[in-house]
């Protein structure tokens, strides 16, 4: 799953990586090294202007909430809980098809949190004996420092309670597609604990090499069956994962130095 990331390059910087052609300044958002859910991200996506002749699609940096809310739905509540659609059945899900069909995008990030029981506090489970686990957190990112270019849908929810012309009649919200993680060795690995993605968590963003950017995002492809194989993970050995402090954990804590790397679990949380 993807319930935590980090996003810290700023507009101009994406506006080089994925050739965007519009951006609003006045949406510019502060980097954020704890995105959780609900919060506003940086989406790319292709899409006609607004009120232009020109109605070719433009390669847009949009700023949409983390949560996705169908347009069908009767209110935004349940946004917080759809934050993740699963890449093995999204294109059959009410919730995600319709959107995946038009309404795809690019969720850029610098990496993702991801939480590991710890050894002792797992062997506790086992025996029966309660205790709430505590979990390590690691950052999960390309090994080269590249952008982590999460696959994502995007989708318009009209709040009928509010007049046409309200700034927040519309809402443009998200969720990010996962797929299974990889059992593959990563690329780096800490010296003492996970040594693949899949020792760390089930599931995965599905990120998109630069490859797959263009067909992804664009609109005109709208056959499912042509899409899902944009759904395929990407090639092995491209990760690396190190532990983080556990700070991340609470939402509130966010700063650079959340991406510290330590040179191991930190005390109670040993893998």
């Amino acid at each position: 799953m993807c319930g935590r990331y980090a996003a810290s390059r700023r507009p101009e910087d994406l506006a080089g990586i994925f050739e965007i052609e519009k951006s609003e300044p006045e949406e510019s958002l502060a980097p954020d090294y704890n995105v959780a859910p609900t919060k506003e991200v940086y989406a790319v996506l292709d899409r006609p202007v607004k009120d232009a002749d020109d109605t070719r699609p433009v390669r847009q940096l949009r700023r949409l909430k983390w949560g996705l809310v169908p347009s069908w739905a009767k209110s935004p509540e349940g946004g917080a809980r759809m934050i993740n659609a699963r890449a093995e059945t999204v294109h059959e899900k009410p919730s995600y098809r319709r959107a995946f069909a038009a309404r795809r995008c690019i969720l850029p990030a610098d990496g993702y949190y991801e939480w590991v029981t710890g050894k002792d506090e797992r062997d506790l489970e086992v025996e029966g004996r309660r205790k709430r686990p505590r979990k390590q957190p690691y950052f999960v990112l390309p090994a080269d420092g590249s952008v982590f270019a999460m696959a994502g849908l995007y989708e318009f929810w009209r709040d009928r309670t509010l007049p046409d012309d309200h700034p927040q009649a519309w809402w443009v919200t998200c969720s990010v597609i996962t797929t299974e993680a990889e059992t593959t060795p990563l690329a780096v690995a800490p010296a003492e604990g996970p040594r693949t993605l899949a020792d760390i968590h089930p599931r995965m963003p599905l990120m998109l090499t630069p490859d797959r950017w263009d067909a992804w995002l664009d609109p005109s492809r709208t056959d499912p069956d042509d899409l899902r194989s944009l759904l395929d993970p990407p090639p092995p050995g491209l990760m690396r994962a190190y532990p983080v402090s556990t700070a991340v954990s609470n939402v509130r804590n966010n700063g650079p130095e959340l991406l510290k790397e330590l040179a191991g679990p930190e005390e109670g949380t040993l893998f």
